[in-house]
């Protein structure tokens, strides 16, 4: 399959879909027949059951559905939001949203409304999932804390559903739903961490046991920590770390309107990465959802190329700016951060692999019995490296210089000093400073992991893909305490 293979395929969600309508209907009546009115419905549940001490000590759900509705009237825009969907809390929004377009400054660069456009994709949908009560997350839970084997045990194991809804003044109309599912989990042992997180678009194919498996043996690997002195080292970064990676790029490097205002580093067409990397925006297999808060369907958005640049993220005021269409990454109330990437992979340049290694008949590291963990994190690329450090995790970043996208930050839940190959020593947490787009340039990437990882995003219903990375150069600063 190559870079660009398209999807077929839609999915529906009527009663979002009619609320949506209803909206627009309502606005028209309200505002007049000048009116350019969007509505974009999100029904979002989530439940999350927590661990901490190696014992269940919370089990939360919650659903709410939210209706965003943007007016545009007389040349001016505002949106407005109510999480009210009876007939009152929605005429509420109306009147709401008209009285402060009256009172909002000329938008000149309003681009208009999506017309009515058939989807590409469908999202990822798992019944079981989506009604997956605590006794399903609790059974992965005891199966991660007795796999840990006596050590301390924490984190959670979470599902979230949603259904989406969107009509406009101008035709558009859409539905579609998605499911997922993530565990997270640390085991401890004298005061040292070890990791294992996984997110799944089924809730079936999370293995507990797996994961607690390898978050014991690596806490087990990481103790005895020695000291390591600042400077440039090679690394390999499993792919827990290369997620923060991804993160960045997206939203600090090809977003839209971070492009437009000269915060970005990337130069489109330019050979920005080594050859060995390229990047793919794929919401039809990170749990996304087939179009954007805008109604427009979205899909594959290559975004490197075989470590040239070659697309940013778009909704339609960044994309008409750009001379270009969208490539439906609209979100709504995303007015200061503009459109961003949500669902990236990192694959190899010569091959667009399956999210999914189960599906190619492959195996994945967490959970083929190996007897080096540890080594397993690196995707098979320690071999290659003579001197340098294995990295778990990244955390705590903070993105000193957009331009240039240097980020500092912490390691996290282990870190193992390798020479000729072998694991030789743990290492006390570190304090790096980094630019990812100079650790990623030409020439720096050794090499990349066999398998893509799906791994959740800590903050949202969305996952990313990433292999281990064995990379040239990583800035250590000092120690965690300085």
């Amino acid at each position: 399959m190559s870079l660009d293979a398209g999807l077929t395929g839609a999915a529906s969600s009527p009663a979002e879909t009619d609320l949506a309508v209803r909206v627009v209907e309502l606005t028209r009546r309200a505002a007049g027949p000048g009116a350019q009115a969007e509505v974009y419905v999100d029904h979002r549940a989530l439940a999350l059951t927590r661990f901490a001490n190696s014992f269940i000590h919370q089990n939360v759900a919650e659903a709410a559905t939210t209706v965003w509705l943007r007016l545009h009237l007389d040349g001016r825009t505002a949106i407005g939001s109510t999480t009210l969907t009876g007939a009152d809390g929605l005429t509420e929004l109306v009147d709401r949203t008209l009285a402060a377009v009256r009172l909002c400054p000329p938008d000149a660069a309003w681009p208009g409304l999506a017309g009515p456009t058939p989807l590409q994709a469908a999202g990822e949908w798992d019944e079981a999932t989506a009604q997956a009560g605590p006794d399903q997350r609790a059974a992965r839970v005891r199966d991660f804390v007795a796999a840990a084997g006596g050590l301390e045990c924490a984190g959670y194991c979470r599902t979230v559903h949603r259904s989406t809804g969107f009509a406009n003044s101008a035709g558009q109309t859409a539905g579609g739903r998605t499911a997922e599912a993530a565990m997270d989990g640390i085991a401890r042992v004298d005061g040292v961490d070890g990791v294992a997180r996984r997110a799944a678009s089924r809730l079936a194919d999370l293995d507990g046991a797996a994961l607690g498996a390898r978050a014991a043996l690596k806490a087990q690997a990481g103790r005895h920590q020695t000291d390591l002195a600042p400077g440039r080292y090679p690394v390999v970064l499993e792919p827990t770390a290369v997620l923060d990676l991804l993160q960045m790029l997206a939203r600090y490097g090809f977003a839209g309107k971070a492009h437009q205002e000269r915060r970005s580093f990337v130069s489109l067409g330019a050979r920005q990465f080594d050859p060995a990397i390229s990047l793919v925006d794929d919401p039809a297999v990170g749990g996304g959802l087939p179009f954007d808060a805008e109604g427009t369907p979205t899909g594959r958005t290559v975004l490197v190329r075989a470590g040239t640049s070659t697309a940013l993220a778009h909704d339609r005021r960044t994309g008409a700016e750009a001379g270009m269409a969208s490539t439906g990454h609209a979100s709504p109330g995303t007015v200061a951060w503009g459109p961003v990437a949500q669902h990236v992979r990192l694959v190899p340049a010569d091959a667009d692999r399956s999210p999914d290694p189960v599906a190619d008949g492959a195996v994945d590291p967490v959970a083929d019995g190996s007897a080096d963990p540890v080594a397993a994190g690196g995707g098979g690329l320690l071999a290659g490296l003579d001197r340098g450090l294995l990295i778990t995790d990244l955390w705590y970043t903070r993105v000193l210089d957009p331009r240039s996208l240097v980020v500092t930050g912490l390691t996290r839940n282990g870190v193992w000093l390798v020479e000729g190959g072998e694991i030789v020593a743990a290492v006390r947490n570190l304090r790096f400073t980094q630019s990812y787009p100079e650790a990623l340039a030409p020439g720096a990437v050794l090499g990349l992991g066999d398998e893509l990882v799906r791994l959740p995003d800590a903050w949202d219903s969305t996952s990313w893909h990433a292999p281990a990375l064995h990379l040239a150069s990583w800035q250590i600063t000092g120690g965690a305490a300085g």
